[in-house]
């Protein structure tokens, strides 16, 4: 039976659930990134509490480390950034530069995200590249370890 896109989408979010609750204190989102193939290429979970670092993001340090893997430089063509929680600008603005084929997110974020919340900026027709968008795929489970975080509704 072949898979669906959801059900593709889905699968690889739970690999990010997993990576955000290593998160070790700090605001649990994870980000994964996998090759055109599907292979896991990096895992993150935010550490801007523990290197005192600012732009330590999931999504940052996975991009980081995958680019590292991946063989091509910088390029990570028709590579997939999944995250718990829709990335902030900075985020998205290096998923773009990196030239991601698509982000894949849980919890929409309506007071930063810059994936279609707040902001689009991954959509906006003046850059060089758009990468596809795939928002509130286990929206629900991300938000909860949001919650659990704040001890209230992340939006709240």
């Amino acid at each position: 039976m072949h898979e669906t896109r959801r059900e593709a989408h889905r699968r690889l979010m739970r690999r990010a659930l997993e990576a955000a609750a290593d998160s070790g204190g700090d605001l649990p989102v994870g980000a994964v990134v996998y090759d055109p193939g599907g292979r896991e290429l990096a895992a993150a979970a935010n550490r801007r509490e523990a290197l005192a670092d600012p732009t330590a993001h999931a999504e940052i340090l996975a991009l980081r480390e995958a680019a590292a893997r991946h063989g091509d430089g910088w390029r990570l063509e028709g590579c997939t950034l999944v995250v718990t929680l829709e990335p902030c600008t900075m985020c998205a603005g290096a998923a773009v530069l990196a030239r991601v084929g698509a982000i894949v997110f849980g919890a929409w974020e309506p007071k930063t995200g810059a994936v279609g919340s707040l902001w689009d900026v991954v959509r906006d027709p003046r850059l060089n590249h758009n990468p596809e968008v795939y928002g509130g795929v286990l929206a629900e489970e991300s938000a909860k370890l949001l919650k659990g975080y704040f001890g209230r509704s992340p939006n709240g």
